[in-house]
Formats: C-alpha cells, structure tokens, sequence
C-alpha cells in the first residue's frame, strides 16, 4: 500500500502496469470531449463518414503524443506536469465557419501556420505571459462557453442533416442528457467523471434501436493502420490564419490557466514561468503536427485538471500510461470507424451540459478575479461587444474584408482582444486610491 502512495509523487518510480487504471481514469474522463469537436467540425464541412473515421483515429493519436511531450518534455517544448491533452473546443465556431466559406484544407493550413506562431510565442513566454491577466482569461472561457451552446444544441436537435429537429432527435437527445444527469447525481468519488462516457452508451443504444445508427462505414475500415499523413491538402488562406492566431491566443491564455491550476491543485504550490512556456509551446507545435494528420489544434483538457484535483494522483507514470492508450486506440482505424457512427443528437446530448459548465468555470475564474471596479468594466464591455456585436449580420461590413472574416460571428475572438486591450490601459481605482 506505501508503495502506491508514488502515484501522489510527481516523480514517483512506478509500474507502469500498477499505474495503468488511473492513466485509464484520465482517458475515459476526456474520451467523448476529445473526439467530440473533430466530428462537429468535420460534419458541419460535409467531410464524408470514412474521412471521419480517418480523423477521429488522428484525434487520439496527436492527443497521445499532446501528453507524453506534457509529461516528458522534447527540450523546452512541454511542461513536464501531468497535463492531458486533447482536441480543443475553443476553434469549433471558428473552424466550422472557415470551413464552409473556404474548404477543409483551409482549416488545415490555418491549423498548422497557427501553430507553429502559437509554439513560437511559447518559447518566449516569459516576456509576455503577465501581459494575460486572470481577469482577461475568464472573459475568453466565459465567451467559449456561449458560444459553443448554440453548437450543442445544434447537434442536439440532429446536426447539419434533413431531419433536423425531428421527434427522434428529441427523444435521443433528451434520454442521453437525462442518463448523464443521473449517473453523475448517484455516481461515487471518481466515477463521477464516466458520466458523459455513461450518457454517451446510453444515447447511442436508444439511437440503434430507433435506427438512427449507420454502420456503413465500419465494414469498409481496416482494423489496423497508422493515422493517414497529409489527407487534405493544406490551403493557406491569409483570413483564416488570422482568425486562427486570435484564436490561439486564446487557447493559450486557456492553457495557461489550466496549468496554474493544476499546479495549485495537484502540487500546492505556484506555476513557474519554465512551466507555463513549455505547456503554450506544446500546445502550438503539436497543434500543428495534428494539422498535418487534419486534426483541429489539440490544448489542455480542464476536465482532466479538475480529475487531478479531485484524486491527487500526479505521478507522470500513472498519466503516461493514459497517453499509451490512446496512440494505441490510434492505430486501430476501426475503432474510428465505429465512433463515426455517433448520431449527432447522441452527442448533443453529452455535449450541452459540457458546454454549460465552460459557461460555469469561466464564471468560477471571474469570482476569483474579485469584482473591483476595473474587473467589472473590462466584463461588462468585452461581453457586451463580444456576443452583442457578433450576433447582428453586417455589423462589421464597413471594414476591410479580413477583418469581417476575422471577427464577424466570431465573439471569442472579440472578447479577448476587447479585454487584453481594456486590462492593458485601465487601472484599478480601488489600488490607485
């Protein structure tokens, strides 16, 4: 029993074998919300099931090798801290609007230009990661959230397909929302954390049985092979490259976030600036290795921190072992193919109270900046402009054609720069006085 107390130890010497179960924990917790945007994504572009398939194997590949550089790091390129990575729902707005004006290969291009500046940035954190005050980072997680709730209700009511808002598509979406609901009401300690995975089996049974399941794709897949390199071709389109810059900005000042608190979290004690710039680098120059395999950008998963902090388990061994698990569930295309069959009410379903709770952590962030009188302005003005502006058609159309395609209906993008602006050059009446 002393021996396991290594899995509480960062450093620990542990079995890989006896830290497999809680490496496992880790997967099935961030599983669904992993391969959940690529397939949103994918599906609102009219990507074909089998190039799904094909992407959902990249999704748990890039998001393997995402964790193992957290953990043990190539350089300066990783933080070394159990960090899971995985697909961010942070580019799902953005992604899908880009896609439907431009093609799929102009996400790529965009997802791989925009990484390598993200990575680059990350080496040379520590001249400008104080600049994004928490105050600037709960705004974004706030505007992520919001945003992403019309997109889980989307899929909800059945996605980009004819029957949308169909009888069915409210009954699965309905059952599959419920199910997670209770399972994690009565659910004990860590098993709470299956309960979208619980949510997820349940909807997409009541989906076969009301023959809302296509497996015509499954037959066709192999059963094993490595991810597909290259698969669409990358267009690199200067519009979405910016709006994809913004947007890693973003995700950064999101990944910072996540690693202070897991630092706070998991070891009592504060980041480091060595810490922080090898999670962003990461988080850029893997997101544009996951372009090349025609991922979406990969960050830190949150749900994975609040795993952390709920068990204590920190060994880089244990969460290793998670990493292992999903390249292997990326060579094995089929398996792909089978969570390519998902329905979108099914994922709707999970996804609607997922998103619901960025709402609800950006909230949490916001109440632990402290409502001074600076803090409260920099909220009002960057929501109001952030998801006011963003929802009026035309608003933007005096200005220059990449500054519409930039922001126009993209209120995450407004937010953070309306906030990195206003924290920039407002002070604090309260600490002036």
């Amino acid at each position: 029993m002393e021996k396991m107390q290594e899995i509480y130890e960062l450093d620990g010497k542990l079995n890989p074998l006896k830290g497999l179960p809680f490496g496992l924990q880790h997967v099935l917790a961030m599983f669904v919300a992993n391969i959940t945007p690529i397939m949103i994504i994918a599906g609102a572009c009219g990507v074909g099931q089998h190039n799904v398939a094909r992407l959902i194997q990249s999704a748990m590949f890039i998001a393997g090798i995402g964790t193992f550089i957290q953990l043990f790091p190539l350089w300066r390129i990783g933080s070394r801290l159990p960090i899971v990575m995985g697909i961010s729902f942070t580019f799902v707005g953005v992604a899908c609007s880009i896609g439907l004006k431009f093609g799929y290969g102009a996400i790529v291009g965009a997802v791989i230009a925009g990484g390598i500046i993200e990575g680059l940035l990350g080496l040379f954190g520590k001249f400008w990661i104080k600049l994004i005050k928490p105050v600037v980072a709960a705004n974004v997680v706030l505007a992520i959230g919001f945003s992403l709730l019309s997109v889980g209700a989307t899929s909800f009511a059945g996605g980009y397909n004819p029957d949308f808002g169909s009888a069915k598509n409210w009954i699965i979406g309905s059952v599959t929302l419920i199910s997670g609901l209770l399972f994690s009401h009565f659910a004990k300690n860590y098993l709470k954390s299956l309960s979208v995975l619980f949510a997820l089996i349940v909807g997409y049974i009541l989906a076969f049985i009301l023959g809302k399941v296509n497996f015509s794709g499954v037959g066709s897949s192999p059963i094993i092979g490595v991810p597909a390199f290259m698969m669409f071709k990358p267009v690199f389109n200067v519009s979405a490259i910016i709006s994809f810059v913004l947007i890693y900005l973003v995700s950064a000042t999101e990944t910072l976030g996540d690693t202070s608190a897991l630092c706070a979290s998991g070891l009592k004690r504060e980041i480091t600036v060595k810490e922080a710039s090898g999670s962003i680098s990461c988080d850029g120059f893997i997101s544009a290795l996951g372009g090349l395999f025609g991922c979406s950008p990969i960050t830190s998963f949150s749900q994975n921190v609040g795993l952390v902090a709920m068990t204590g388990v920190v060994n880089r061994i244990a969460i290793g072992t998670g990493a292992a698990v999903l390249i292997i569930a990326g060579v094995f295309p089929v398996f792909g193919a089978v969570l390519a069959t998902l329905p979108d009410a099914v994922l709707g379903g999970c996804t609607i109270m997922m998103f619901g709770s960025i709402v609800t952590s950006g909230i949490q962030m916001l109440s632990k900046c402290g409502f001074s009188s600076k803090n409260v302005t920099i909220t009002a003005l960057s929501l109001g402009i952030g998801l006011g502006f963003t929802q009026v058609n035309d608003i933007f159309r005096c200005f220059p054609k990449i500054v519409q395609t930039v922001f126009a209906g993209n209120c995450v993008a407004v937010v953070f720069v309306v906030a990195l602006v206003l924290s920039l050059v407002m002070r604090d009446k309260e600490s002036a006085e």
